[in-house]
């Protein structure tokens, strides 16, 4: 292939990328995993892409190697798609924002004001470029990580890693507990929401990163039990690395969010711990990333695009009909109550595979039942598993959950003082 062949293959994968970071696309079928992959690598990586292009053309420019016809064309196209991907970061610049709004809207409109002037000193707004410019360069100073810790005894499932920062913290560090995604079927402790962990530990907080059973072998609720054993491992050991197990939060993207917002809903369920049923299991706020709320789809959001033949097969192996009982008590949306913990949830317009209404749904339902403080961040543009790297809405919604445990933490607090 010759260079303006090359070049103008280039330019028409970019093209492409950057159209399908911009669309919301639905009914796409046996398309969906290809659109989620272009999608989310183009819009949450826009601007590097951008960076690389145009450095490109430039080189090409420069060497006289853009003067055929197809060069031309590639150039046409790349024009076309740098202007989309100026929005895409436009768009992502946004997030702090928007989250920010729906912060105050939840929590009060000088919710920081509350929180000790130590802990505001740890909130941040801005962006570190160089954090971003690197999405996959993970590890901070002062971080220390333990890995590969057993919390019940299902082998390498039943294994966390814990983050937490060199220096003590008066009172223990607050624990945060991450559940990973994957369908309920694939997935490890350290594939999601290292940005997460490492700003928080930075800022005098212990996270704990869990892996839990997983199917076809497990079937559900084996997987909501693990992360129900892992709270009760958290409460009785975590102090032993300095943490505090009398304040907990939860969080996890996609299946993770599915688990963590069950978990948040169904404390000390009996039926799901089995025995350490006495263990209590309660946590103290929650933040679900695009998480699957519905297993019934009552309200038929997306019955084209149902997940109910992959979640009969490999997750719940029966089907709805055969037990309907085990399908709405693995819904969150099932559990919602009053005595629910403070809740941030968390999900993008453009998620292709767990789709924007279904977390409005869950939401609403939420909110108007709940004692707590119920916080939705919608983000547009937002593909699935956007945080799992650092980018632009990474960071910016990294900072956003920071302020909203640091403002749970301070609260809960202040009312056991």
């Amino acid at each position: 292939m010759s260079v303006a062949g090359f070049y103008f293959a280039l330019a028409v994968m970019s093209a492409v990328g950057t159209y399908c970071a911009m669309m919301q696309a639905r009914r796409l079928y046996w398309l969906v995993p290809v659109y989620f992959f272009t999608a989310w690598l183009t819009g949450e990586l826009a601007l590097i892409h951008l960076l690389w292009q145009v450095t490109l053309t430039g080189v090409l420019a420069f060497g006289g190697m853009l003067g055929d016809t197809l060069a031309q064309a590639g150039l046409g196209l790349f024009a076309l798609s740098w202007i989309g991907l100026v929005y895409l970061h436009l768009q992502a610049m946004d997030t702090h924002r928007i989250l920010r709004r729906s912060l105050r809207r939840g929590l009060g409109e000088d919710y920081r004001a509350s929180l000790p002037v130590e802990r505001q000193r740890v909130l941040a707004d801005d962006l570190v470029t160089r954090e971003w410019l690197r999405p996959f360069s993970f590890r901070r100073e002062g971080v220390r990580v333990h890995n590969h810790i057993a919390y019940a005894d299902a082998g390498k499932r039943n294994l966390l890693d814990i983050y937490h920062p060199h220096e003590s913290r008066e009172g223990g560090y607050p624990v945060l507990l991450q559940v990973h995604g994957g369908a309920w079927m694939i997935g490890e402790k350290e594939q999601q929401a290292q940005p997460l962990m490492y700003h928080l530990a930075q800022r005098g907080w212990l996270c704990v990163a869990i892996n839990y059973r997983l199917s076809p072998r497990a079937v559900f609720p084996a997987h909501i039990e693990d992360v129900k054993k892992a709270i009760a491992w958290v409460r009785q050991h975590v102090a032993e690395y300095g943490g505090n197990p009398d304040f907990i939060a939860i969080t996890g993207g996609s299946a993770g969010g599915h688990l963590s917002s069950l978990a948040a809903l169904t404390p000390n369920r009996q039926e799901w711990q089995p025995g350490f049923e006495d263990v209590d299991t309660r946590v103290q706020a929650a933040v679900p990333f695009y998480g699957v709320y519905d297993f019934l789809d009552r309200y038929e959001i997306r019955p084209e695009m149902s997940m109910e033949g992959m979640v009969a097969d490999r997750v719940m192996q029966c089907s709805l009909e055969e037990n309907r009982a085990l399908w709405e008590s693995g819904s969150p949306l099932t559990h919602v109550n009053e005595e629910a913990p403070p809740m941030f949830v968390i999900q993008g317009t453009h998620d292709s595979l767990v789709w924007v209404e279904e977390a409005r749904t869950f939401v609403s339902a939420l909110q108007a039942v709940s004692a707590q403080p119920v916080v939705y961040g919608e983000l547009p543009g937002a593909q699935h598993a956007f945080e799992v790297f650092h980018s632009v809405r990474t960071d910016h919604t990294v900072n956003a959950v920071t302020d909203f445990l640091e403002w749970t933490h301070a609260r809960w607090a202040e009312q056991r003082a």
